[in-house]
């Protein structure tokens, strides 16, 4: 069943398009100037822009890590992630590799220094150098270690083995890891239940540009996003320990987001 205007989506788009092509080359001379502080907020304030574009009003739980570099590990639901966290934290994402072949985004991607990585065992080790090579200089980043996107009702179980980069130490400290969840849980403020997720959750067969139409036609949109207190690989004992803890309470987030109990859940920030 369609819903939404279509008008409004028409608008959404050419207003996106624009705002793309007058600022992405603004980031790039940056970046071929070497001019930090631009490489690390612009994208912060471009992201922003564009949920404020696609009408995605950010509800923030908890505290980002002021920590750098950080391992932000987070579910992922749809390429509307890449939106809302992108103007939360500032870093670059990791992505599996196919993003890398889709038009228009990939550049977009490139742009933002995402790392591509390998889902075959015999790719994962250079994939998870570079992630080490990237924390090691500073960048903080954000993994999805579910290794693809999930219906927004539930949190698949997170891969241990993306949690190597853990392990790396920058001095005598191990990396600070921060568990994050994403929720997208109301449509012009009426909750939304298990039936209407799918319009926000980009996950299985589903094609891309006709989902992404149908989304940008839609209403004012509310994303929760939750921060758990950091954690690291010491306290947890190894990789595989700590992509359960992270797992577990990503999805405790997740649960009592859909489920509006937002007393479950740390402290509201104010809102992006």
């Amino acid at each position: 069943m369609w819903i939404g205007s279509p008008l409004r989506g028409a608008f959404r788009l050419v207003t996106y398009l624009l705002v793309t092509l007058i600022l992405v080359p603004i980031y790039l001379l940056a970046l071929a100037l070497r001019i930090r502080p631009i490489i690390r907020w612009m994208p912060v304030g471009y992201h922003r822009l564009v949920c404020t574009i696609l009408g995605i009003k950010v509800r923030i739980h908890g505290r980002r890590s002021d920590v750098v570099p950080t391992l932000f590990v987070c579910n992922h639901v749809s390429y509307l992630d890449i939106e809302v966290l992108g103007g939360l934290i500032p870093g670059s994402f990791v992505a599996k590799a196919e993003v890398a072949t889709w038009p228009f985004f990939s550049t977009l991607a490139k742009a933002q220094r995402t790392i591509f990585i390998e889902r075959r065992s015999g790719k994962t080790s250079s994939s998870r150098d570079e992630m080490m090579s990237r924390l090691n200089t500073g960048d903080n980043l954000m993994l999805f270690p579910e290794g693809t996107s999930s219906d927004g009702t539930r949190v698949l179980p997170f891969r241990s083995a993306l949690f190597g980069v853990a392990q790396l130490r920058r001095g005598d400290k191990p990396i600070n890891v921060q568990p994050v969840a994403i929720a997208y849980t109301r449509l012009d403020g009426i909750p939304l239940g298990r039936y209407w997720r799918p319009l926000f959750a980009w996950f299985g067969d589903l094609d891309l540009v006709p989902h992404l139409w149908q989304m940008v036609c839609l209403g004012e949109t509310e994303a929760v996003v939750t921060f758990f207190p950091s954690v690291d690989i010491d306290q947890l004992g190894d990789r595989k320990k700590l992509a359960e803890f992270c797992f577990r309470q990503v999805s405790s987030a997740v649960q009592a987001a859909n489920g509006g109990r937002y007393e479950l859940l740390p402290p509201p920030a104010k809102a992006a």
